[in-house]
């Protein structure tokens, strides 16, 4: 059976040259040819012995996931939807700014987190990713972008594992594709621009403090367990004592010197002064002596199931004031891709899009059945 070479980092793709009887300096050659030149064929691989391509070709591919769909928003982000079988879609969105290029990648199909402010944990949870799965987003999207500017020089300046899904309950999976983004020979991309974003898995974050740390960005929401309790229901098993110890320890791997709080603003719920207030006492109380923290303030992108609404601006404002006069840098978030449903906490898969795949994995099907009962 063939293998799919985007499920290997470099170590991995060394393992697999090396089972093929060939050099480890070929996975090298290899790795490049994938991922900073987007080749899908090993015909293209011209500095490649014919004897390996000719083994690559018996013995792996390059697969990329099907696009299913891509919008454009208004304001030039771009939002796919990428197929990844038995009826499951995952979304990347790319942001274009003056001075990076970001792109928001998936982990998960679905989240069992089941966050009440968020759209896809009430889609539900179908699968982890593949690790391949995971970098094919990053791949098609980097190609993409390079051949609709016509450049060859790098476009994604910075990957955040804020898509679909819970990237720390996916750590296996997760942490090749996280290297892969990190590699010189990849996507050459620093430890600071690639964040992952964790609700609070507390055992991982310190897993990823040793094995590959990157940047960290942990939604909190709330600033108490009883409230964080109701908007982010793993709060019960990771208490915010918990989450803000494995904070200050992560730090000590962190390649910056400070993490981010993402907050989202929920009318009536948790943007109240008080709550403000709360948010400083926490902050102060883990490491008094110094800044390691900012917090994200973001505008709720309401749905219809979640019952909540966003915070007025007036009451951002009042929130961001508190935090910043005690010292915490705070910043606003500026909704990006809301026309097409890219913003933060919208991405659960066009319904009419996902409809599509679960009906051509169907008709598919049928066609195997056909061909199974004509033999």
């Amino acid at each position: 059976m063939s293998v799919n070479l985007l499920d290997y980092d470099l170590e991995g793709l060394a393992a697999f040259c090396e089972r093929l009887d060939e050099k480890r300096y070929r996975s090298i050659q290899l790795f490049r040819w994938i991922h900073q030149k987007g080749a899908r064929h090993f015909d293209e691989m011209t500095d490649l012995a014919k004897s390996l391509r000719e083994k690559l070709k018996t013995s792996a591919c390059i697969k990329p996931l099907d696009v299913i769909s891509q919008r454009l928003s208004a304001d030039g982000t771009i939002k796919w939807l990428f197929d990844v079988g038995d009826g499951n879609a995952v979304e990347a969105v790319f942001i274009p700014e003056e001075d990076r290029g970001t792109l928001c990648v998936s982990s998960q199909a679905g989240c069992a987190v089941g966050c009440r402010f968020c759209s896809t944990g009430h889609q539900g949870f179908s699968r982890n990713l593949k690790s391949g799965e995971i970098i094919a987003q990053l791949w098609y999207a980097e190609h993409f972008l390079r051949q609709q500017s016509g450049t060859t020089e790098r476009v994604i300046s910075n990957v955040v594992m804020m898509g679909m899904g819970e990237p720390l309950q996916n750590y296996d999976e997760l942490v090749p594709a996280l290297k892969t983004m990190l590699d010189d020979h990849g996507y050459g991309l620093s430890r600071r621009r690639v964040t992952v974003s964790t609700s609070g898995v507390v055992p991982m974050m310190d897993r990823l403090g040793q094995d590959c740390p990157v940047a960290l960005a942990v939604s909190l929401h709330a600033s108490n367990d009883v409230l964080r309790d109701r908007l982010v229901p793993l709060n019960i098993k990771y208490p915010l004592g918990e989450l803000l110890a494995a904070c200050i320890r992560y730090l000590d791997h962190a390649p910056r010197d400070f993490l981010t709080f993402e907050y989202c603003m929920l009318a009536g719920v948790n943007d109240r002064v008080r709550d403000a207030h709360e948010i400083v006492s926490l902050v102060k109380t883990y490491a008094p002596e110094r800044t390691w923290c900012k917090f994200n303030l973001i505008p709720f992108n309401p749905f219809p199931e979640s019952g909540l609404q966003c915070s007025i601006p007036s009451q951002v404002v009042e929130f961001s004031r508190i935090l910043t006069e005690a010292g915490i840098v705070t910043t606003v978030r500026k909704t990006r891709g809301d026309d097409i449903d890219a913003a933060c906490g919208q991405l659960a898969g066009d319904v009419k899009d996902r409809t599509r795949v679960v009906d051509r994995m169907n008709r598919q099907r049928t066609v195997m059945l056909r061909k199974k009962l004509s033999v």
